[in-house]
């Protein structure tokens, strides 16, 4: 049951952030701020995607109820730290786009979030 909520909490920001679009006034978007992440899905060419303000609670909410440590329901790997998620971060991108084998199960995720673990590889893993 507390996986679902995590999950359903993760598809509402997800769906909020994908409806503020660009309705907000500029001021009010700060992309420097890990707290206050922009609802662009495609993030502004300077801003670099980080594991800690970006792709850790993506993880955490569609992830982690099978890839937990340890891992659960047949799953191969934990994926709850930094260096887990970066070491597996290929086959993590490749699963997420799969459209007949996708991660998580139930499903692929929007597009914008897949594009944003593709953006974090491709700025370099970053942490922090």
């Amino acid at each position: 049951m507390k996986n679902l909520q995590i999950i359903l909490l993760a598809f509402i920001i997800v769906l909020f952030y994908n409806c503020s679009g660009d309705s907000a006034p500029a001021e009010d978007t700060n992309t420097n701020n890990p707290s206050n992440p922009s609802p662009n899905p495609d993030p502004a060419p300077t801003t670099k995607v980080t594991y800690t303000a970006d792709i850790a609670g993506i993880m955490s909410g569609n992830c982690t109820s099978c890839h937990s440590d340890p891992p659960t329901q047949g799953a191969p790997q934990s994926l709850t730290s930094y260096t887990q998620v970066k070491n597996y971060v290929d086959l993590i991108i490749a699963r997420v786009n799969s459209s007949t084998n996708p991660m998580p199960p139930t499903g692929q995720m929007p597009e914008d979030t897949r594009s944003l673990i593709q953006k974090w590889k491709d700025d370099g893993l970053l942490e922090n």
